[in-house]
């Protein structure tokens, strides 16, 4: 899913060097909502994880 997020980023910065404002605006923010449930996810994965070991 990172991999996604990263995807978007470079999609957005190459749209912004061309002047595509409003895809690079759109790629942005689906890279940072991806980026966000990454997170979510990582949090989620660790404290499962965590309380199958006790």
């Amino acid at each position: 899913m990172i991999r996604w997020s990263l995807t978007f980023l470079v999609i957005a910065v190459v749209a912004a060097i061309f002047g595509f404002g409003g895809i690079a605006a759109g790629a942005a923010y689906i890279s940072k909502i991806i980026f966000f449930v990454f997170l979510v996810l990582l949090i989620v994965s660790l404290v499962r994880g965590a309380a199958k070991k006790v």
